[in-house]
Parts: structure tokens; sequence; C-alpha cells
């Protein structure tokens, strides 16, 4: 049971990296929906993460509709997309029950998820609240507020 972060093809080391670091940091799992747009021996990505890989949960799926399927045959599972044109913000959900699987799916740093498989699940599509000045948050930093979100609703389960 637990709390997810997904990246659908990222493509960024660092971001991937800094993402990683954090699901060490919470005990979240990491799932890595393949092409990636790096090695995960990318100096990079190590180089962000730190020493912190040996503690990082870290799932790889080979596609969007493999990670999809996994999803599906659980029965106690959510998948939350975070999309900048989600029409509800990422706080206005209930994350309060552990015993759920809920994971966070994030797209890709240059274009986001496919528009067909969001509009699919716009029930499910969130957004966190920013100006008009920027396109995106960064990945990194869009992973870390929605997790610390859904953690804090949970009272920080499990962290000291």
């Amino acid at each position: 049971m637990g709390l997810h972060i997904v990246l659908y093809q990222p493509q960024i080391p660092a971001n991937t990296g800094n993402i990683a670091r954090t699901c060490a940091g919470t005990n979240t799992s990491l799932h890595l929906i393949h092409p990636l747009g790096f090695s995960t021996d990318d100096k990079m990505l190590k180089r962000a993460g730190l020493d912190y890989w040996p503690y990082v949960d870290i799932h790889y799926h080979e596609s969007l509709e493999t990670f999809v399927k996994m999803t599906e045959s659980k029965t106690n599972a959510e998948v939350f997309l975070i999309e900048t044109y989600g029409t509800q913000n990422y706080t206005e959900f209930d994350y309060t029950d552990i015993s759920q699987e809920i994971y966070f799916l994030f797209g890709r740093e240059t274009t986001g998820l496919p528009k067909e498989f969001a509009q699919a699940r716009a029930e499910n599509c969130l957004r966190i609240p920013q100006s008009e000045h920027i396109r995106s948050l960064n990945l990194s930093n869009a992973a870390a507020i929605v997790i610390y979100e859904a953690l804090r609703q949970q009272k920080f389960s499990g962290l000291g």
C-alpha cells in the first residue's frame, strides 16, 4: 500500500534523480514508463539522487498501456494525472486512506501526457495552481508538491 510517483517518458536525468531522492525521503515508490530520454546509468541522474539510490523502490514499465493494465488489475488503486490543464486543484482530493494505492502520474517535461489519454481520464486530471507567466513548474518541484500534500493529509504516516 502507499504512494507512488509515476513519470511518463521522462527526458531530463536531473529531474528524475531529484524525484528519486524525494521518493527515498518519503517512502514513495517511483515508476518510470519507457522510453526514457536517458540511461538509468547516466551520471547526472546518479548525481541528483546521490547515495539514496539503494532506498528507492523503483519500477519500470515498457509503456503507458502496461502501466495502466498493472493499476487496473489492483482493486484499491487510484491514478491521478497531474497536468497544467487539469480543472481541479491537487488539494481538492482526499488522500487519507492509507490502505489505498495512490499513483500520481506526470507527463514528459516537454509535452506532458498524451492528450487523448488525459481527456479520457479528465475526472482524475489535477493541476497545481500557477501564474500565467510560466508554462509549467519544474517536474521535480511539482512531484514534491503533490506527494507532500498527500503525506500531509496522511499525517506524515511512517515518516519521522
